[in-house]
């Protein structure tokens, strides 16, 4: 990453835009955790994954979710 991209008065689209590829893939990993409500014909749940998409766990409830995701010092996205 370049010192631009360090700089506090960049805006986060350029800072983004600057990161490598293997930065890109880990942005967020060890501070979000994605909440996806997922619904099927027999049931429905919430899917916990981290910011690279590796799934933590399901559950059933969006509280529960959160709760988790808090749990592992992640904080809580909900994504559709």
């Amino acid at each position: 990453m370049t010192n631009k991209a360090l700089c506090e008065n960049t805006p986060v689209r350029d800072v983004l835009k600057s990161l490598s590829t293997s930065d890109f893939k880990s942005f967020g990993l060890r501070q979000i955790a994605y909440i996806r409500p997922i619904k099927t014909a027999e049931t429905s749940y919430y899917q916990i994954c981290r910011a690279n998409g590796e799934e933590i766990t399901n559950v059933e409830t969006l509280a529960l979710a959160k709760v988790l995701a808090r749990q592992e010092d992640l904080d809580p996205m909900i994504v559709n």
